[in-house]
């Protein structure tokens, strides 16, 4: 292993960056370094990632069994060597009970190396047999059983006297006691089943590998690869995700929301624990009243059997939720369940880079190996996970909510609870004031108006402005971890909101409108969707150092619309735990350019030194003639592209614009993809057309997408922009979408093929500077990173989100190593070389500019094997005719 590998399985012959891909990889985590890696698409970089980290772990394990061996033999070889001196006179002769405790000291030691030898063994072998699709029965005490193995080996190793009683209780004590701490770390992680469950269903967490990525789509899609690749038969695999994705009970389905199947979800188990023990206490009478809902899926036995079945065969989400509704169990608490001993687990972004949920998740990073894929937008992932924001509206029902929680339980609660819960309430009220606003009875958040404006503040001053700089806030976060008050005033608020004996309050009787207080479906919706949680996790924001964050106050004309915002500005404080407690760290992505802000900003400022780092970029694998990018300094009249702010609403840049894209459409079969700045720009310049008639003469030529606003219309528009371009109409030979940097589509979308023959980048999407927290962004760079460059670390964060920008989407067209695809850069300050070189190598190295259109389509007559290119330099001879012009 010190050497690296040679070889490495894999599905097929590997291009040779892949090969340097996986060794580069094996490398890195077996020094436990911090890997940056850079792998465009289309070149495997999933297969590469699977392959040379599984290589890794299968070697790493072996390493750890020959070893773990070793020192067994050695330990047999002392104990079966050692006998005890005998006592005598003299001052140099050891005490008997000194002797005695060393013997059994080391006797002890043994014990417990071959027990863990025992345990790995036999999770060996139970893996094994699941995949084998045997029938498996379990022991209901399987660690004891265990114990009499182990000290069965114990007596084959060395010949020694019968034990004494003591000795025996001495043993079984410290067993028992690392059993025990084993149990309350893992069984303090799961919220359900964990009263039902046997000691069968804990197990050591075994060195695994965390694979992450940003979507569930990109989960599936990675599952699928590993399903396709040498280890699938050999590995252990478990996909974690939401409720909302896993859960398998149709009536908590329903429910929809993300939020409400959660608590909705924590009744039924608050409700089966409840029974539990109300069953298990004799001698009490059982209360009347209706029997209480709990789920039907979430049985001990049955997420026994789930658990051993996922981990026998690979599988996505979509199959764990098949596989739950066939076995009748839980998926969600199942996959828990087989973190343990899975070798590899796949989850998102949010539950590991995210402390509370990844403790509540059952996932631990110590010593593990965590591969972040799709990291190219890591820090502001980090920053908004870490980022909260409130309404004052959602303050004023949190209060609402809260007040009656306290005042129906206010003779069972302690003192002690009723002191944090006025406490809460107090913060809640500060933050009100801040808006403008007042919680009191009768008063209508959206009746109470505020004064409009922005305000910016560091946590102290807001901490004082809104007059709860004495309370602490400290030991409030320990109140909601330890208390869970969030979830209980979630799981009780329906009723003391809607049952008859308890009326609403004026507040919100006040927010609903008259029909909703009638009972409408929507009215149980907005009391249903308590905002608790949010509350909770604004207030853990504000628990973060002075310097790291800032506060937003926006008023907004009215306390409803009114809200406060924490912005995180340091993402590294919560990155350097998971960098810390990692044995190694990869982070991969297509396009990781630039790489020095993304090292400056989140590795060095976490603590990680420069000789922790490492970093891999590679190629890609199409021929360099399939790829022809191209900066356009100027149009086909001669006006030059500046799309600066000052100057892109220009009629002569629009128009120029459309005839660059008129000549374009006119000779590139498929697809053609245009992407805007910003969605306000993109609407500018297609009115412009259409007034000026340049969309016309577009339409005439291929037929027309837009970029949908609504989410749930981009499945739909991509599969009409396909079917356009597979089946061409009548005169019109492809198609043409316009889309916008940043939007629904500049990532995560494939324009492979036909479907991306040209793409098209209308100016820089620099964003807006204006932007309060982007100007406390930079201000807070340029106050604690170094200066470098000729540009302040404000600056050049301005221009890294731009490329990183241009980078996702101008990759959308080359997805694997067949495609052929252009790239036109249509601004003049993409010929600068600062912003060439934060291009990613393989398209920077082929990019060619040129002041002039003429010359730049010039440059392709060079080039005549793609039949892209060669469609090109007939545009090169009508370009400058005035019928185009």
């Amino acid at each position: 292993m010190e050497n690296g590998r040679a070889q490495f399985p894999f599905p097929y012959q590997p291009y040779d960056i892949q090969e340097q891909f996986m060794q580069a990889l094996y490398s890195a985590l077996d020094q436990g370094k911090v890997g940056i890696f850079e792998s465009p698409t289309g070149t495997g970089k999933s297969l590469s990632l699977i392959c040379g980290a599984l290589s890794w772990l299968s070697d790493h394990e072996e390493k750890r069994r020959q070893e773990a061996a070793a020192l067994l033999q050695e330990g047999e070889a002392a104990l079966s060597t050692f006998t005890p001196q005998p006592s005598a006179s003299s001052s140099s002769a050891e005490p008997d009970w000194i002797t005695d405790f060393v013997q059994k000291k080391a006797e002890r030691d043994l014990v417990s190396k071959l027990k863990a030898r025992l345990k790995r063994k036999k999770r060996d072998e139970r893996l094994e047999m699941i995949r084998n699709n045997v029938q498996l029965k379990y022991a209901m005490k399987r660690k004891s059983s265990e114990d009499d193995e182990a000290f069965k080996l114990l007596q084959l190793s060395k010949e020694e006297q019968p034990e004494t009683r003591g000795d025996q209780e001495d043993e079984e004590l410290i067993v028992a006691e690392y059993e025990s701490d084993d149990e309350s770390k893992t069984r303090s992680r799961f919220c359900a089943a964990e009263e039902d469950t046997d000691d069968d269903l804990v197990e050591e967490h075994v060195t695994k590998i965390y694979y992450c990525s940003r979507t569930h789509s990109q989960l599936a899609q990675f599952v699928h690869e590993v399903q396709k690749s040498p280890f699938s038969k050999d590995i252990s695999v478990v996909t974690l995700g939401s409720r909302q994705n896993l859960c398998v009970n149709e009536e908590v389905r329903r429910l929809g929301s993300i939020q409400r199947i959660n608590d909705r979800c924590m009744e039924m188990q608050k409700n089966k624990h409840g029974e539990k023990k109300q069953h298990d206490e004799e001698g009490v009478k059982r209360k009347r009243g209706p029997a209480k809902t709990v789920c039907p899926f979430n049985k001990a036995s049955a997420l026994q059997k789930m658990r051993d079945d996922l981990l026998g065969t690979v599988q996505d989400i979509e199959q764990l939720v098949k596989l739950g509704r066939e076995t009748h169990s839980c998926p969600y608490y199942a996959t828990r369940l087989a973190i343990p001993p899975a070798q590899l687990v796949v989850l998102p972004y949010q539950m590991l880079l995210h402390e509370a949920t990844r403790r509540a998740a059952g996932v631990q990073l110590k010593g593990q190996v965590v591969i972040i894929d799709e990291a190219h937008n890591l820090s502001d992932t980090l920053s908004c996970i870490h980022s909260a924001e409130l309404t004052g509206a959602q303050l004023c029902r949190t209060h609402s909510q809260l007040s009656q929680y306290a005042d129906r339980y206010k003779s069972r609660l302690k003192a002690k609870n009723l002191m944090y819960i006025k406490q809460i309430l107090f913060v809640i009220e500060g933050l009100v004031r801040v808006l403008g606003g007042e919680c009191k009875v009768g008063q209508n958040p959206q009746s109470q108006t505020t004064q409009t404006g922005t305000e910016m503040l560091t946590i102290n001053n807001f901490l004082f402005k809104a007059q709860i700089d004495n309370i602490n806030l400290f030991k409030l976060q320990r109140y909601f971890e330890k208390s869970m008050i969030s979830r209980k005033v979630s799981l009780t608020r329906t009723y003391v909101l809607t049952s008859p004996s308890y009326k609403c309050s004026s507040v919100l009787r006040e927010i609903l409108s008259p029909a909703d207080q009638q009972g409408s479906v929507e009215a149980e919706k907005v009391l249903s969707a308590s905002p608790m949680m949010q509350v909770e996790g604004f207030f853990m924001a504000l628990t973060n150092s002075n310097t790291d964050g800032r506060v937003v106050v926006h008023r907004q004309g009215t306390l409803s619309e009114s809200s406060v915002k924490f912005l995180l500005l340091n993402p590294a404080v919560h990155f350097a735990q998971v960098l810390k407690e990692c044995r190694a760290v990869i982070i991969a992505g297509g396009t990781m350019q630039p790489v020095s802000d993304f090292k400056q900003e989140l590795l060095f400022s976490a603590g990680v030194g420069e000789e922790r780092i490492t970093e891999f970029s590679c190629g890609h694998v199409i021929p360099p003639e399939n790829i022809l990018p191209l900066v356009l300094c100027s149009g086909p009249s001669g006006q030059e592209l500046d799309f600066t702010f000052q100057n892109r609403d220009s009629p002569r840049m629009m128009d120029e614009t459309g005839r660059i894209l008129s000549n374009i459409c006119n000779v590139v079969p498929g697809g053609v993809v245009c992407f805007f700045p910003s969605y306000e720009y993109s609407r500018r310049i297609i009115s412009h057309w259409e007034a000026s008639g340049a969309l016309t003469r577009l339409a005439n030529k291929k037929k027309i997408f837009q970029e949908p606003k609504k989410a749930n219309q981009v499945e739909q528009v991509l599969s009409e922009f396909s079917r356009c371009i597979q089946v061409e109409l009548s005169s019109l030979t492809g198609a043409l979408l316009f889309s916008v940097v940043g939007g629904k589509m500049s990532e995560g979308i494939n324009f492979s093929d036909d479907l991306g023959r040209c793409v098209v980048m209308v100016g820089m999407p620099y964003p807006n500077i204006k932007s309060p927290e982007l100007q406390e962004k930079m201000s807070y760079l340029d106050k604690h990173l170094p200066h470098g460059g000729g540009r302040s670390p404000g600056q050049a964060l301005i221009e890294n989100l731009c490329m990183k920008a241009v980078n996702q989407s101008i990759g959308r067209a080359i997805r694997h190593r067949g495609d052929y695809s252009s790239m036109v850069l249509c601004d003049r300050r993409y010929a600068r070389p600062a912003t060439l070189s934060k291009l990613p190598t393989w398209i920077k190295d082929r990019t060619s500019t040129h002041a002039s259109f003429g010359p730049a389509f010039a440059a392709m007559r060079k080039v005549r094997s793609n039949p892209l290119l060669c469609c090109f330099m007939f545009t090169f001879m009508n370009i400058l005719k005035p019928k185009h012009v």
